[in-house]
């Protein structure tokens, strides 16, 4: 029986996430640019002792865990969770450079990686956790993901995809294809998520070309391809489902676990459509993480082995509406969504490998010029 569905927060917990920040920041937070790791080699790689050792200074994405999962924590382990959130993956590290100590923190995949490569993690020795088989006995991709070798310092949170939503009872049954955005009956009531990767990402694709690249070749053609969409664009926002919902677009860009949110708060969910493109929909997960200086790893490590329960999995997907690589929790997701069942992420579609890479600061670079250039229009 699936749990009692808790409505989802109001907004996407994306809304605030401003990838053009990049353009800002992208210079000290490329792939080389962490400041130095504030533990030695050794101390990043000693064990963690799997025991209370203090409250959970936890920091994540706001409203991306059900509050009653939470109580249950707080109550089974006598601690408290003190809650941070940041609205940026860009953020999130700045305040990991800044010296900032947090128990658990929640990258992303190409995140991850910088912050592996920056020796920024604790390693995670999965033997500890008593639920790891579930997650790495089931879904076999990520016992050794491209961001992190044999998810040394991660394990995978959340799975989700890029796609487009649309209304239905106003532009019919579309074409699954990126180029349906051009479609002409959606003029001045498109949107595209207002996140560099995702938008260059998705004309890459619409292209041909690979979904991260970073050639100026490249990207003189993405962005000339991106200008000629300019007269169904009414905007770039990473609202995706609140722009269907109040009518502000007849189509958007997004993403899968957003759209879950429909089901929800629509009055009539029929009246809408969710399409993973043929040419490809980008990939991308969260991972839990424990950085270097965290004062209470112990705790943390208790933290995530407690998410990682089935029961509160499935919580959890019903409260946020993504997917979670856990066994015994994919029915739930995909009762969720099952008027969208191209919201499901699979092992296919991972081994697809649409993940957004980390590129040469020179190439980083090259995408946040064509970015301004999208942007600026």
């Amino acid at each position: 029986m699936s749990p009692e569905v808790s409505p989802p927060p109001p907004p996407s917990r994306r809304t605030l996430l401003r990838a053009g920040a990049l353009g800002a920041l992208g210079t000290s937070l490329s792939a080389c640019g962490f400041m130095p790791a504030r533990m030695s080699a050794r101390q990043e790689e000693a064990p963690i002792d799997v025991k209370v050792d203090g409250d959970l200074v936890y920091f994540n994405w706001a409203d991306y865990v059900d509050p009653s999962v939470f109580k249950g924590f707080q109550k089974e382990y006598g601690v408290d969770v003190i809650q941070s959130n940041f609205d940026s993956m860009e953020g999130m590290v700045a305040k990991l450079n800044a010296g900032n100590r947090y128990d658990v923190v929640f990258p992303s995949a190409k995140w991850a990686q910088r912050l592996v490569r920056g020796r920024m993690l604790r390693r995670i020795d999965h033997s500890k956790l008593t639920q790891a088989p579930s997650v790495f006995g089931r879904h076999a991709y990520f016992a050794d993901p491209w961001y992190d070798r044999d998810s040394a310092h991660t394990v995978p949170f959340t799975a989700y995809k890029t796609g487009i939503g649309w209304r239905k009872d106003l532009l019919g049954d579309l074409g699954d294809s990126w180029k349906t955005l051009w479609n002409p009956r959606a003029k001045g009531k498109v949107f595209l998520l207002d996140d560099r990767d995702e938008v260059l990402g998705m004309a890459a694709l619409a292209l041909g070309l690979d979904v991260a690249t970073g050639d100026r070749q490249d990207l003189d053609r993405i962005t000339s391809l991106l200008g000629t969409l300019r007269p169904n664009l009414r905007g770039f926002a990473s609202d995706d489902y609140g722009n269907l919902l109040n009518g502000n677009a007849v189509m958007t860009q997004a993403w899968s676990g957003d759209i879950a949110a429909i089901l929800n708060q629509a009055k009539d969910p029929t009246i809408y459509g969710f399409h993973a493109p043929r040419e490809g929909a980008p990939i991308n997960s969260d991972c839990y993480a424990i950085p270097v200086n965290a004062r209470h790893p112990g705790t943390a490590m208790l933290f995530i082995d407690y998410m990682l329960r089935p029961e509160n999995v499935r919580k959890n997907i019903a409260y946020i509406g993504y997917p979670m690589p856990v066994a015994g929790t994919e029915k739930t997701y995909a009762e969720l969504v099952a008027p969208f069942p191209e919201c499901v992420v699979t092992e296919a579609d991972l081994k697809a490998d649409l993940f957004f890479r980390n590129g040469t600061r020179a190439q980083e670079n090259a995408r946040d010029t064509a970015w301004t250039h999208v942007k600026a229009g």
